[in-house]
């Protein structure tokens, strides 16, 4: 197994960024939002779109924007409270398929934020995608 690697150019807030484009894999209407000056954490959510003929998966996201960046879902517990879950092994983005970012769902989760997402700025997120061997 190989990885690939695509990089996102996501806006704080509610601006949406350009597409990224990589082997099939395109990025659209991504953005990402944290609770205000003082958030020590954020989210970036986006639909991943795979148009080659070949399944792909999303393992993994990094950022200069936080010390440690996770890929996340929420899950509904036994009491009927949703809570937020790393998800191992990624999401999958099926050949000629999508995958859905969004807020209540999965998503990229910022933890240890190195400074507030402000509206209309810009971060750098890199994504990391399986890929089939080569």
């Amino acid at each position: 197994m190989s990885l690939k690697t695509t990089l996102l150019a996501a806006t704080a807030a509610i601006s949406l960024a350009l597409p990224a484009f990589a082997d099939g894999i395109e990025i659209h209407n991504s953005y990402a939002r944290s609770s205000g000056a003082m958030a020590q954490a954020g989210a970036a959510f986006m639909v991943i779109r795979n148009t080659g003929d070949t399944d792909d998966r999303l393992v993994a996201a990094t950022s200069d924007a936080a010390a440690r960046v996770e890929l996340h879902t929420h899950i509904e517990d036994e009491n009927g409270v949703m809570q937020m879950r790393e998800i191992e092994g990624g999401f999958a983005v099926p050949a000629g398929g999508e995958h859905l970012l969004q807020r209540g769902g999965d998503h990229v989760m910022f933890m240890g934020l190195t400074g507030p997402f402000v509206q209309g700025e810009m971060i750098t997120v890199t994504l990391t995608f399986e890929s089939w061997a080569t």
